[in-house]
């Protein structure tokens, strides 16, 4: 399975909004709780290694490529 990274999502705002109101109210430690579930769970929905193997290419390098953040700054938890 490749890994498709066009837009893909049918309501792709609706998600985020949703993934924003998942993180409400938890504290650091919870929301990387929640972020890792999440990922283990899509990952299991996905299930081809080789099609995750590149997913976490995909992701590393687009942290590699990012501005670094202040220490303080938090990214989804709202």
């Amino acid at each position: 399975m490749a890994l498709n990274t066009q837009p893909n999502l049918a309501r792709p705002d609706d998600f985020y909004e949703a993934l924003i109101d998942m993180h409400r109210d938890l504290d650091d430690a919870q929301s990387q709780s929640a972020n890792a579930q999440l990922i283990l769970l899509l990952a299991n929905h996905i299930g081809d290694h080789a099609t995750l193997i590149e997913a976490l290419r995909h992701a590393r390098e687009g942290v590699a490529d990012a501005p670094a953040r202040s220490a303080g700054a938090h990214s989804l938890a709202a």
